[in-house]
């Protein structure tokens, strides 16, 4: 069976760790707060490779950075640790925020990409199309990477071999 991971729905049947997530995720408002810039959540929680230190990521995508700027911290500022920052790249900008609700911190990250289109979405979708068909020892070898200090796609380069910027080469196992 497919995820959809269009939508956060797949959680609430998921592990204990993807339910709370879920219920965070709806009972806060999080992703309604941020309807405007076509929000997904991304990264190790939803395709069940996250670690105790894993956060909640949302990307998002704007066209005005100042207003995604704005709505963020009208809606975020008030939870525990607060951050947010910008920066540049000569190909795009971005807009970050960080905070805590519970036991989460949660990452929104927002970019003048449309979200399925940023590496965060594809990423994970190539992710999850590794796991699927390699196998639950080949998701605990990826989990145990992680538990030492890897980062996701840097510790799926080292199990697949790849060279020396697996976040590019994972792309090579992107498909339509």
């Amino acid at each position: 069976m497919r995820t959809n991971f269009e939508t956060i729905a797949y959680l609430s049947d998921g592990n204990p760790r993807q339910q709370k997530a879920y219920r965070l995720l709806t009972e806060n408002h999080i992703l309604e707060k941020l309807e405007p810039f076509a929000p997904l959540l991304v990264g190790t929680i939803p395709i069940n490779i996250d670690i105790d230190t894993s956060d909640l990521d949302i990307i998002c995508y704007w066209t005005d950075r100042q207003q995604f700027y704005t709505a963020v911290a009208e809606n975020f500022k008030q939870e525990k640790g607060f951050s947010i920052r910008e920066s540049s790249t000569p190909d795009y900008d971005v807009v970050v925020a960080t905070f805590r609700i519970d036991d989460f911190e949660l990452e929104i990250f927002g970019q003048n990409i449309p979200t399925r289109q940023q590496m965060g979405y594809r990423h994970m979708l190539i992710e999850h199309k590794l796991l699927t068909e390699r196998g639950e020892a080949f998701r605990q070898e990826i989990i145990a990477l992680k538990r030492q200090g890897y980062k996701t796609e840097p510790a799926f380069g080292k199990l697949l071999g790849l060279g020396t910027d697996p976040y590019a080469e994972l792309l090579a196992f992107e498909t339509t």
